[in-house]
C-alpha cells in the first residue's frame, strides 16, 4: 500500500507514534479465560477513555492550532477537549441531537464548549465544517483527516508490535478513521493480517458503498453504539478501506450487548461502541490467533466517576 493508493504514506502511521508518544498511553493486549483464544486491545484505558486520544493528539500537536473546532458523538470530543486543556487550545465541540448527554457533559468539564444540533452525524459534521470556516478555527474531524487516520493506526502499530504472528484483528467501525489507520500500521509492518471491520446493522455505510462502487450515505442510526452512527463514509478513509480490508460485517444491538456483558465478566468496563468488535468476532466465529480492539470505556457510570475523581488522569 503506497501513498499512490490511498492519500497517506503508510509511514505517516509511524510519524504519528513519535509525535504522540509523550502524551498517550501504551494499552496492554489482554486475555482472559471468558474470552478464549481473543486478545484484547484495552483501549479504555487510554487517556479521556478511548481511542480516540491517539488522532486528536496527532493533529492537534502537528497543527498547533489555538482553536479547535470538532464534530463528535462524544469521544471525541472529550479527547479534544483534554487535550485543549492540557494545551491551552480553545475548543468547539458540535453534536448531533442524539449524543449522550453524559458525554456532552464531559466535555464541558474539560472546558470545551458545546454546540447542539438537529439532525444526524452528516448535520452534524457540515455544522462543524461551517463554524470552523466562518470563525478560521483549526477544523479537526473525528475520523476523516490525514492526520487523526495517522494516529489512530498507532493502535494498529501497538497490536501487531505485541503479537506479529496475528491470524485478524478486528475493528470496530464508527468514521472508519480507526479501520483506516490499522489497515495502514499493517502495510507500514508489512504484515499480511487478516483485517476485519464491524458496523451497527442499521449503518453500513463502507459495506454498501464497497458493493455500489461508490460513497453511499444512509439515514441517522439509533444503534445502541453511539460512537458507531457515521452516515457517510470518509473522503480519506474510503481508498484505504477499498483498497486493505478484508471484510466488513454487521452486528445488532443485542449481539453488542451480549459482547458488552462479557467483557464486563471479564472485567474489562467497555461501553457499546467498545464492545462491537468482539460482537463481530463472536459473530463470525473466528479462530486462531485474534485481537479485538475495545476502543472505549466511557459508560455514564464512567464519565461520572471520572469526573468525581479528577486525580485519575483519564
Amino acid at each position: 500500500m503506497t501513498a499512490a493508493d490511498t492519500g497517506i504514506a503508510p509511514a505517516a502511521v509511524q510519524a504519528a507514534a513519535d509525535r504522540i508518544a509523550p502524551h498517550v498511553r501504551r494499552t496492554p493486549l489482554l486475555r482472559h479465560d471468558v474470552l478464549p483464544g481473543l486478545l484484547v486491545k484495552a483501549e479504555h484505558l487510554q487517556r479521556s477513555g478511548s481511542f480516540k486520544f491517539r488522532g486528536a493528539a496527532n493533529a492537534m500537536l502537528a497543527l498547533g492550532p489555538d482553536e479547535v473546532v470538532a464534530g463528535s458523538s462524544g469521544n471525541h470530543g472529550i479527547a479534544v477537549a483534554a487535550l485543549g486543556r492540557a494545551l491551552g487550545v480553545r475548543v468547539t465541540v458540535v453534536m448531533a441531537s442524539g449524543a449522550a448527554e453524559a458525554k456532552e457533559a464531559a466535555v464541558r468539564a474539560l472546558g470545551g464548549r458545546v454546540v447542539r444540533v438537529p439532525g444526524g452525524v452528516a448535520d452534524r459534521d457540515r455544522y462543524a465544517r461551517d463554524l470552523a470556516a466562518r470563525t478560521g478555527a483549526a477544523l479537526v474531524p473525528s475520523s476523516d483527516h490525514e492526520l487523526v487516520v495517522a494516529g489512530q493506526g498507532t493502535v494498529g502499530l501497538e497490536v501487531l508490535g505485541d503479537a506479529p504472528d496475528l491470524d485478524a484483528i478486528v475493528v470496530p467501525v464508527g468514521g472508519g478513521g480507526l479501520l483506516a489507520g490499522v489497515c495502514l500500521a499493517a502495510a507500514h509492518l508489512g504484515s499480511a493480517v487478516r483485517i476485519i471491520g464491524v458496523e451497527p446493522d442499521g449503518a453500513r455505510r463502507y459495506a454498501l458503498s464497497l458493493a455500489a462502487g461508490r460513497p453511499v450515505e444512509v439515514p441517522p442510526s439509533d444503534s445502541v453504539a453511539d460512537g458507531l452512527r457515521g452516515q457517510r463514509p470518509g473522503e480519506v478513509v474510503l481508498p484505504i478501506v477499498r483498497h486493505r480490508v478484508d471484510e466488513l460485517t454487521g452486528v445488532g444491538d443485542r449481539a453488542v450487548l451480549r459482547a458488552m456483558a462479557l467483557l464486563h465478566r471479564a472485567g474489562i468496563p467497555a461501553e457499546p461502541s467498545g464492545a462491537a468488535a468482539l460482537a463481530g468476532a463472536l459473530r463470525l466465529g473466528l479462530s486462531g490467533r485474534v485481537a479485538v480492539v475495545v476502543s472505549g470505556g466511557n459508560s455514564a457510570a464512567a464519565l461520572a466517576a471520572a469526573r468525581s475523581a479528577p486525580a485519575a488522569g483519564r
